[in-house]
């Protein structure tokens, strides 16, 4: 049934077209890489030992570093190459990779997948969270690779959407040489859709183990001396944030300015004392690049003066700034340094319905947090910081300027609940080692070979080289 596939990508390039047109002439994304989309990659050594891993955007490229590390570390050998969908993962997994080990995944086009198998010669394939494309796992089965998901992450709605086009669906999972899933809900709903149940592992999520348990970040002091950030206040970061909560945000900051209500007390954060803050530093950092002069815009429009960060190089001292001065965040790579300089951190794309944004890395720095009630995508850390009472849950901006000033007007309250947010991350880190200890189990069946006609994940190393040459 891959020519039913085939059609179906095509009539949806087409409906997708105007949309890409939009993204490439107003918003300036996706215009990079297209030659690589078709298939054109680099062609690499065929006499290595290979894995290819793909995290299609900056969160799952992000959850990756210790599990690469991991596998180098146990398989110095083994060559580890990865893809990557959008300009921000790009971006990111060239900085962390090298751009000779990095390209952009091909359109799950019969042609264009076997261009890439190809030249990248694959011993295993590693999908982070759910990248399952239809030829890409047809074709590499049939050339006796391997496929696994790490970190595995499939939602309610998404298992829906693929049960019902159950026909394409169920082989497509049933291929899955293992999954890994963050937990046993995730894990039922794999097992739901076709991959047998001895193939699906509960390992938690990567990203607890990504997040790094530090009391300071390298360049922090130096960010905050070129912004002209005054240390005698405190500073409330804003990350990651998306489309709808900006405003949002810049209210509640008008209402702190305003008359500093100290709010009622919050999920995990207690407050014992009465006494007031000054105004806090506001940082903003949005989470999608070509977005960074709509939120300056925004910014102005509010009433607030903007001081962009990629206006502000490091070495050069600025005057810390007044109350109506907004910090803009528009680099990438130094959110972490921005959380590192805060007193209260909230995480963005939670005000709005946008799946959420990861609070793990905040936590693992022993910030105290707050969200908005949208985390799906962040479920399970979310609801593990609220069993510890580490985190306060907000409805909106009234509700955000309360939780805010709650924390700041109660430093010590603050510091034990980003305490016991830091301990969550240390109960939870782990997954890595599971997941590792189960990707080369599947590395090695495949090399070691079995019968090709199996649906297992095992071939004869000599016709895998004999076919991807």
């Amino acid at each position: 049934m891959h020519w039913l596939a085939n059609i179906a990508y095509a009539v949806a390039a087409v409906l997708y077209l105007p949309l890409l047109l939009y993204q490439m002439i107003v918003q300036g994304k996706n215009r990079r890489g297209w030659r690589q989309r078709f298939g054109f990659v680099p062609t690499f050594d065929k006499t290595r030992p290979r894995i290819w891993l793909h995290a299609v955007s900056l969160g799952e490229v992000n959850a990756t570093p210790r599990l690469i590390d991991e596998i180098r570390a146990r398989r110095p050998e083994v060559d580890i190459v990865v893809s990557t969908t959008t300009d921000t993962g790009f971006a990111r997994a060239v900085q962390l990779y090298g751009i000779d080990h990095v390209f952009r995944f091909p359109l799950d086009l019969s042609s264009m997948v076997g261009r890439v198998l190809a030249r990248v010669n694959p011993s295993l394939i590693l999908l982070v969270e759910l990248e399952v494309w239809y030829n890409l796992i047809r074709m590499a089965k049939a050339r006796g690779v391997p496929v696994a998901v790490v970190n595995g992450r499939l939602t309610q709605r998404s298992a829906r959407r693929f049960g019902r086009v159950g026909g394409l669906i169920k082989p497509m999972f049933a291929n899955l040489a293992w999954v890994g899933a963050q937990n046993e809900t995730i894990a039922s709903r794999f097992r739901g859709l076709g991959t047998p149940a001895e193939r699906v592992e509960v390992t938690s999520s990567l990203k607890w183990d990504s997040a790094h348990v530090a009391d300071a970040v390298d360049g922090s002091e130096a960010l905050a001396k070129a912004m002209g950030i005054d240390r005698s206040r405190p500073v409330w970061v804003c990350g990651s944030t998306g489309p709808g909560e900006e405003r949002m945000i810049l209210n509640a900051l008008e209402s702190l300015l305003r008359d500093r209500p100290a709010g009622e007390t919050g999920v995990g954060c207690e407050s014992a004392t009465d006494v007031r803050s000054p105004a806090p530093v506001m940082v903003l950092v949005p989470r999608k690049p070509e977005r960074f002069d709509e939120v300056a815009r925004l910014i102005t429009q509010a009433g607030f003066q903007c001081v962009r960060r990629s206006e502000c190089g490091d070495g050069v001292r600025i005057d810390p700034h007044g109350g109506r001065t907004v910090l803009l965040g528009d680099t990438m790579g130094e959110l972490r340094k921005f959380y590192a300089l805060a007193d209260v951190v909230f995480v963005g794309r939670t005000l709005v319905p946008l799946g959420g944004s990861d609070p793990m890395e905040v936590a693992a720095l022993g910030k105290p947090i707050i969200v908005g009630p949208f985390s799906d995508n962040f479920r399970d850390p979310v609801e593990a910081l609220k069993r510890a009472d580490a985190v306060r849950v907000v409805e909106d901006a009234d509700a955000l300027a309360a939780a805010v000033a709650a924390l700041l007007d109660d430093p010590e309250g603050s510091t034990r609940c980003g305490s016991r947010g830091r301990q969550v991350v240390i109960d939870h880190q782990g997954a890595t080692a599971r997941t590792v200890d189960a990707v080369l189990r599947v590395f090695d069946e495949g090399r070691v070979g079995a019968d090709p006609q199996t649906t297992g994940p095992c071939v004869q190393p000599a016709l895998r080289r004999g076919r991807s040459s």
